[in-house]
């Protein structure tokens, strides 16, 4: 009977595991056949949207750019020329004049009476002489009958010649007094912009020891700078062709507004910078430019035709130099080292490295590498 019962158990164990056996089977199969039934597809690999640009060739404008300063072409101190009381400023300070304005006034009283005076003198030696000319007409005709001795006629030819001579002296006396009174007022000799005024009405000012003010003009105007002397050859070239157009960017202007031309050259060259003087005219119609100013000129000194040009934007530097991207065969990026050129606004001239119809990559540059696959995004037409 025990030995039935410990068969038994035996039995049931054996049973039960192997049930549980085919549970777990059947899970796990069921979990493998779930995990298959979900599974996706790889994804494809990714391709980066790239800007391009065609490379293109063109004539470009060679310019030699320096730094430079502006000077006025007049600039004046203005004194008084007579002495006196300053009576009036007609301009204000810092105002822009003409030629011929008035801008100060000495008090003319005592100019007016000088004059008053040199007038008065002038008729009475106009009177005397009148006198001493007729007295000579009649002594000329004593003279001739015998009536009048030789010694009374030189009296009346001397008189007569004192008469014009005091004359000529008060009419000169009447010129100087017209000038003195005319200084009273001082004018513009030129159009400019005067200074600060340095010196209130009611000031005693003295002959050319009085400064009133300054004057400048602004336009035209200089701007000196110092190209190298490497560079002089190259300006004599473009001189020998023709005038030499100036162009005057501001800081911060990247287009220039205003222009000139190459007006003068020094003679001899600084030994100790390697450089000459050198100056343009600018129009200034607007005054944008004051004397004293720091900008930047650009010379045009020729033209440079067949020039291969890409986007600024486009270049890269590296421990080897600039290069550029380049749509290469099957759509991936190639790099190129290149040698650049001069500058056109945005463009940069490309001496070596491309070829034109080239298509150089223009935007995401830091996201891609060479031999990445790319899409090349369609051009936008030129406007």
């Amino acid at each position: 009977m025990r030995k039935w019962k410990i068969a038994l158990g035996t039995a049931v164990a054996l049973g039960a595991i192997s049930v549980a056996s085919v549970h777990l089977l059947d899970m796990g199969n069921l979990s493998l056949n779930a995990g298959t039934a979900g599974a996706a597809p790889a994804p494809a690999a990714f391709v980066m949207p790239v800007p391009v640009a065609n490379v293109v060739k063109k004539t470009i404008p060679i310019y030699l750019d320096y730094a430079a300063r502006t000077e006025p072409i007049r600039s004046i101190t203005l004194q008084a020329r007579v002495p006196g009381y300053l009576q009036e400023q007609t301009a204000q300070d810092g105002a822009d004049v003409r030629q011929g304005d008035l801008l100060y006034r000495i008090s003319p009283d005592d100019f007016q009476a000088s004059l008053d005076q040199a007038k008065a003198q002038v008729e009475r030696d106009t009177a005397t002489l009148d006198y001493a000319r007729s007295n000579l007409g009649r002594g000329t005709e004593l003279a001739k009958s015998g009536y009048l001795d030789k010694d009374s006629f030189d009296q009346r030819t001397s008189t007569l010649r004192e008469a014009q001579a005091s004359l000529a002296l008060n009419q000169a006396a009447v010129h100087t007094a017209e000038l003195n009174l005319s200084y009273a007022e001082i004018h513009a000799p030129f159009a400019g912009r005067l200074g600060r005024n340095q010196a209130s009405v009611g000031t005693l000012v003295s002959v050319a020891g009085t400064v009133l003010n300054t004057l400048v003009q602004l336009d035209p105007i200089y701007v000196t700078f110092n190209p190298s002397e490497t560079d002089l050859a190259q300006i004599e070239e473009a001189r020998a062709t023709g005038p030499i157009e100036v162009e005057v960017l501001l800081p911060g202007e990247t287009e220039a507004h205003q222009k000139g031309e190459l007006t003068f050259i020094d003679n001899t060259i600084d030994h100790s910078t390697g450089t000459i003087t050198a100056r343009a005219t600018i129009g200034n119609a607007k005054f944008t430019l004051l004397p004293g100013q720091y900008v930047r000129v650009r010379l045009h000194v020729k033209q440079q035709p067949d020039a291969l040009m890409v986007p600024q934007v486009a270049l890269g530097s590296s421990q080897l130099g600039k290069y550029l991207y380049v749509v290469g065969k099957g759509n991936t990026v190639d790099q190129r080292l290149v040698s650049l050129g001069p500058t056109s606004g945005d463009m940069v001239a490309i001496l070596s490295g491309v070829a034109e119809g080239d298509q150089v990559i223009t935007g995401n540059l830091q996201k891609i590498g060479p031999g990445m696959p790319i899409s090349p995004l369609p051009q936008k037409p030129a406007t």
